[in-house]
């Protein structure tokens, strides 16, 4: 038994991902809550400290333009600030709801297809083995991570965006897309997947099959 922690949760955000970002919410809830108040320091601890993971996850959508779009996320966000309540984890699930509908207008204006599709209704499957593609991806350059998690399908790219960079939860990420958890968990899976076999080195001759082991080593820690 694992404890609160899901064997999934621990694979898709990555070692360390998912932990900085909670150990960090403490600090970003109190800090949100003085900027509410009109502390302008404080204002300045929430924008360092959420500004690289709303650039990223914008760039993922909107590419090049991304500087712009998160320009107009940071205006709506000042301006709506006095309306959110809320702690750390909460705020970054409202940020990143903000900067995507920024992205998605800035791509309708722009007459380009948008990035993000919906997810398909599919079964729960295995997730990537441990210490895979989230600990590979945090030990990548930003632009190279950034770039191969917009090479994924759609829904899986924004799905690993949301859980790695944003470093939200499943259900919190799956309430900014406006999906069911269950799908936007599998794209996560998926994608974080496709990434471990990108980053994975080549497999000698006659070496075990790591993703095919790492499914095994999954399921035998499923709790029945």
């Amino acid at each position: 038994m694992r404890g609160a922690v899901t064997y999934e949760e621990e694979t898709v955000v990555g070692a360390g991902g998912r932990r900085r970002a909670r150990a960090d919410d403490g600090t970003l809830g109190r800090a949100v809550t003085r900027a509410r108040d009109g502390d302008e320091a404080a204002f300045g601890v929430v924008y360092r400290a959420l500004q690289p993971m709303l650039l990223g996850y914008v760039r993922g959508l909107v590419g090049d333009d991304a500087d712009d779009v998160a320009a107009e996320a940071w205006h709506d966000i000042v301006r709506d600030l006095a309306a959110f309540h809320g702690d750390g984890a909460a705020f970054r699930g409202w940020a990143a709801t903000i900067a995507r509908h920024r992205a998605l207008d800035h791509l309708r204006r722009i007459g380009s297809r948008p990035r993000t599709t919906a997810l398909d209704a599919v079964a729960a499957e295995p997730a990537a083995s441990p210490d895979s593609a989230g600990v590979a991806l945090e030990n990548l350059s930003t632009a190279r991570a950034l770039a191969m998690i917009a090479a994924l399908p759609p829904d899986q790219a924004e799905a690993v965006l949301l859980r790695v960079v944003i470093g939200l939860s499943g259900p919190a990420a799956a309430e900014v897309l406006g999906r069911r958890p269950g799908a936007v968990r599998t794209a996560a899976h998926r994608g974080l997947r496709r990434l471990a076999e990108q980053l994975a080195p080549p497999r000698r001759l006659g070496a075990p099959d790591a993703a095919g082991a790492g499914e095994r080593d999954c399921d035998d820690d499923r709790e029945v």
